[in-house]
């Protein structure tokens, strides 16, 4: 059996000899080798994997962390806290601007250990319904401990996929009091057909322009004002925050956020800044089928968007972590500030 640093050397960032925390492309790698930690963990916790039969280690050891404890919930990894260890000799000067602690979320994996968890938290996602889980209320409590401890300059959320939906709630949940985290989130869910696959620039554009006067309209008609002015509010509170979203075009998960921050500035320009706003912090399938007063699980006011350019042969691929650590990924990244 090939040994745990053998295999991180061969697939993980090991190019990061030394690691820049002034360097936005090392903090992307860092945090996702991190959330892959808690993929290892499970894996290494399902198959019984212990001391030196662990594979996990060097997905963090290698970047100077260590693992402060997992969390879990029926029997299954879904999280880990690391504290940032450096050795006394590293001196980089760069180091300052490290996390003393990151808590990174693992997706889905549908493992023989954890697959009723993990479909019962999948299912949970389509209702709309994450934060009445157990593993949301383990996160927050995890997240406000942390806060409470250390301060929220000195603690990273991060996670990927279903993952990355949990670091994106708890974060929402702590800026809604003013507490705003450093945040990475690997394709995040987005509960939306995918338009984002159509060729034809323009077709795609006069798609979404009249799908957001229909989801503004259907906002208008079926929630009452006090509805509306409550979630227009929390989209003002929340627009202080800007996690940095991560998502690949080819991946039918998360690929629909390129349009949903491009459209809500092309309404801007075509004079219907309003009615774009009343589409993004809405649904169509939220307001027919789910709960009107609350908001859907991808509303951001904010974030800093990176999106990777590169090809992907399929669709798995583009939707794999480890995209986010290779060395020849082509980015291209924008800020969208919600004013």
């Amino acid at each position: 059996m090939a040994s745990d640093k053998y295999i991180f050397h061969l697939t993980g960032p090991s190019h990061l000899i030394t690691v820049d925390w002034n360097n936005s492309h090392h903090h992307r790698s860092v945090a996702a080798s991190l959330v892959h930690g808690v993929y290892v963990l499970e894996d290494d916790y399902q198959r019984n994997r212990k001391g030196p039969e662990s594979l996990a280690p060097p997905w963090w050891g290698f970047f100077h962390f260590q693992l402060l404890h997992c969390l879990m919930d029926n029997n299954s990894i879904f999280g880990a806290v690391y504290e940032f260890k450096p050795p006394n000799s590293n001196f980089h000067r760069s180091i300052q601007k490290a996390p003393r602690y990151v808590i990174a979320f693992q997706g889905t994996v549908f493992r023989p250990g954890s697959f009723t968890c993990d479909l019962r938290s999948v299912i949970l996602t389509v209702k709309n319904e994450v934060s009445v889980t157990s593993r949301f209320e383990i996160a927050i409590q995890t997240v406000q401990n942390m806060v409470a401890a250390v301060g929220a300059s000195n603690t990273w959320l991060t996670g990927h996929s279903l993952g990355s939906t949990l670091a994106m709630l708890t974060g929402k949940n702590m800026a809604r009091t003013g507490i705003y985290l450093q945040a990475f989130l690997f394709n995040p869910p987005f509960l939306s057909t995918p338009f984002e696959w159509i060729k034809d620039e323009k077709l795609k554009e006069c798609i979404r322009v009249t799908r957001s006067f229909i989801t503004a309209g259907l906002a208008i008609v079926l929630k009452d004002p006090r509805q509306r002015s409550g979630l227009e509010d929390d989209f003002v509170a929340l627009s202080s925050w800007v996690p940095c979203l991560f998502v690949n075009p080819a991946d039918p998960i998360s690929s629909e956020y390129i349009g949903y921050f491009g459209n809500r500035k092309q309404m801007e320009e075509i004079g219907a800044r309003k009615i774009g706003e009343l589409a993004t912090q809405n649904s169509i399938p939220n307001l027919l089928f789910g709960k009107k007063e609350s908001e859907p699980l991808h509303v951001l006011p904010s974030a800093n968007l990176t999106i990777n350019l590169s090809s992907s042969s399929n669709s798995k691929l583009a939707h794999e972590i480890f995209q986010w650590w290779s060395k020849k990924v082509r980015l291209h990244s924008k800020l969208y500030q919600y004013k």
